[in-house]
């Protein structure tokens, strides 16, 4: 016989919200690790004494924090899903009656209290200390990268920089116009490069026109993470224009801050090779005392069969080098009242072999055949790259060339799990924001993952 739903008759119910969330759901060991007793105390000056009572903050954290770890990217589409679902009402302390604030109070507070407070960034750095205080960063060798991000940019309605007029656009500037002016002298974004995109986007002008995918060009922003090759924990993350300079001067901001904020600094970076040029090798070797195992930026071996610097023997006793013929190339060949030791501009030092002996040499075919005597440049900072050079042949290079790929795993679980490869909102405020957002939900994913809750097992009654 075919069967028939009823309606149910009763009235009053015994129903408990706890007891329909699983054990093991995510965000059941997600809220085991998540304090925000803080947060109220960090946002208590930018709200009003007097006045209506305003929706609880902690209760749109919440509701942030599901958004970012189930990759529910809308707001409205957030408020209705924490409306029907049992588990995200139990996580935002909601109960069956309670109400959902609406979509539009998220963005009042984002581009208001919660910026200007930079609660974001608070949140962010109680997870890392969360995941410190759980034992799983170890701070031997750290990694960073980026990884670019569409910007909500049509580029079938941007128009040439040339045509692109600043002062024009003060002139009832919207919010992210007023946000890319104020970063115009920020080494992450307008000061990072003195070159000018080919386009510009009119609704998101800090958002940078790139082709760096090999791919149809388009607007987008850098998400940098510096990450610790142990666990995979998201230690800082920085949103930056997507051009290498901005990138490369991301990760010393984060490794600063790391520093500085968690008293945690590496052995070792591990990155790739836009992270390899010689001042920021420097940087690490000089300044930090960090080992950089970071492959070199050198484009100084030559493809037409003739020698390349490599095959030069540097002698930094003597401060030149020995070609393979057993001829010296210095500097200056001879001595000057004021001694020249100063780099040229391009922080280059230039070593030349003596023309009386290039002219007589057997092997000048394969050395300089178009040049009356063999020339070698030098970067000031050439000894750090010899550094990274030398560590390369080391077993721990190829290691942690291995725990690198850890980095490359969160930025693609952010693009298809978390589902954060096109940005919401505009603007470098509204980029920092869903950054900061998104690597704090992969880091609670992370505890809650490597430190779960222990489910009691059940026991039956014989």
């Amino acid at each position: 016989m075919m069967g028939f739903q009823a309606a149910p008759a009763q009235l009053f119910y015994d129903f408990s919200l706890e007891e329909h969330v699983p054990a093991d759901h995510l965000l059941r060991s997600i809220d085991r690790h998540l304090d925000l007793d803080s947060i109220r105390a960090q946002l208590q000056p930018y709200y009003s004494s007097t006045g209506r009572p305003s929706i609880d903050p902690e209760l749109m954290m919440r509701m942030l924090i599901i958004g970012y770890s189930m990759g529910i990217r809308s707001e409205r589409r957030l408020c209705e899903e924490v409306h029907l679902n049992l588990a995200y009402r139990w996580f935002c302390r909601l109960g069956l009656d309670g109400k959902v604030p609406n979509h539009s109070s998220f963005s009042k507070n984002r581009h208001g209290r919660f910026r200007q407070s930079d609660i974001l960034r608070h949140l962010f750095e109680t997870v890392v200390e969360r995941c410190l205080a759980q034992g799983l960063v170890g701070a031997e060798g750290f990694a960073v990268d980026a990884s670019l991000i569409a910007a909500d940019a049509n580029k079938q309605r941007s128009v040439p920089s040339a045509e692109w007029k600043t002062d024009e656009a003060k002139d009832d500037a919207s919010r992210s116009v007023q946000e890319y002016l104020a970063v115009l002298d920020d080494a992450a974004f307008g000061a990072a490069s003195p070159v000018t995109p080919k386009f510009i986007s009119p609704s998101d002008p800090a958002a940078q026109w790139t082709g760096a995918h090999k791919g149809h060009a388009f607007f987008a922003y850098a998400t940098n993470y510096l990450i610790d090759t142990d666990h995979g924990v998201i230690l800082d993350v920085e949103a930056t224009r997507a051009i290498r300079q901005a990138e490369v001067g991301a990760s010393r901001t984060m490794i600063d801050r790391t520093e500085n904020r968690f008293g945690l600094k590496p052995r070792y970076v591990v990155a790739d090779s836009a992270y390899g040029s010689a001042d920021n090798l420097a940087w690490l070797v000089k300044h930090k005392q960090i080992a950089p195992h970071i492959p070199v930026f050198d484009k100084s071996n030559r493809t037409d069969g003739t020698w390349s610097r490599d095959d030069f023997i540097w002698d930094g006793e003597n401060d030149r080098y020995i070609c393979p013929e057993g001829k010296e190339l210095v500097r200056f060949r001879r001595n000057y009242a004021h001694p020249r030791g100063a780099p040229a501009k391009d922080g280059t030092l230039r070593y030349r072999a003596s023309q009386k002996d290039c002219q007589a040499c057997p092997s000048k075919p394969r050395c300089c055949p178009n040049m009356p005597h063999r020339k070698i440049p030098r970067d000031v900072n050439e000894d750090a790259r010899d550094v990274a050079r030398a560590i390369a042949k080391t077993p721990d290079y190829e290691h942690s060339r291995h725990r690198r790929k850890k980095v490359e795993m969160l930025f693609a679980h952010l693009k298809r799990i978390l589902r954060l490869a096109r940005l919401r909102l505009r603007g470098p405020c509204g980029a920092r924001d869903e950054f900061l957002l998104a690597a704090t939900a992969q880091n609670l994913r992370r505890l809650a993952k490597l430190r779960p809750m222990r489910v009691r097992p059940i026991t039956i009654a014989t």
